[in-house]
């Protein structure tokens, strides 16, 4: 399987050496990094290549480095039923880079990129109906993003007085933010099986 990986990283390259910025295999699959501008004619390439096929579309998602200059990495995972492959391309982005869509080529895409714009506020040129997709209209944030609070900002509630659902700021008092990360059995007055084992260690 790894040689026939590196045969397919290798003519990849050959082919599209215009798109493709580095390729690797990891862990029994092939990895490709990729030009964002040249997202859409790689992965048509792929689809329509006769030693690649890769006609199946499995998930598009991102992943948030926020230390970095090009914070977000776009991930694509395809699979080729008839050659029995699976690749995975990757884009380095920025907060504010445009990543073309893949709608075209692949229309199963569109709710993968609606659910990055949503959960990670990456917009997608040439997308037909980009817009929110898992939280409610007016949301604020992206609750994917690394500096998205876990509490989030507001909270929402079905009022029985007003008889409808209120938006409210999130408030927690301060000891429910502070956290010591100290076992919860901390301090207790019993002894659990097993704990006679770090007695015997000391």
């Amino acid at each position: 399987m790894s040689a026939a990986l590196q045969e397919l990283g290798t003519h990849i390259e050959l082919k599209r050496p215009d798109c493709v910025l580095g390729w690797a295999i990891e862990q029994g699959e092939l990895n490709v990094t990729v030009a964002p501008a040249n997202i859409v004619d790689l992965v048509e390439f792929l689809k329509t290549d006769s030693s690649c096929k890769f006609s199946s579309l499995v998930d598009i998602t991102a992943v948030d480095y926020p230390e970095r200059g090009k914070r977000f990495d776009v991930v694509y995972h395809f699979l080729s039923m008839y050659m029995n492959h699976r690749i995975r391309l990757r884009l380095h982005v920025r907060e504010d880079d445009m990543v073309p869509s893949i709608v075209d080529v692949h229309p199963s895409a569109n709710w993968f990129e609606r659910e990055i714009y949503d959960m990670f506020g990456l917009l997608f040129s040439g997308h037909p109906d980009l817009r929110r997709i898992l939280t409610d209209y007016g949301f604020r944030g992206h609750p994917l993003r690394k500096d998205f609070p876990t509490t989030g900002y507001t909270e929402v509630r079905y009022d029985e007085v007003e008889k409808r659902v209120v938006y409210e700021p999130v408030s927690l008092v301060q000891e429910y933010r502070q956290f010591d990360f100290m076992s919860p059995w901390e301090g207790a007055k019993y002894v659990l099986p097993g704990d006679e084992k770090t007695e015997e260690a000391k």
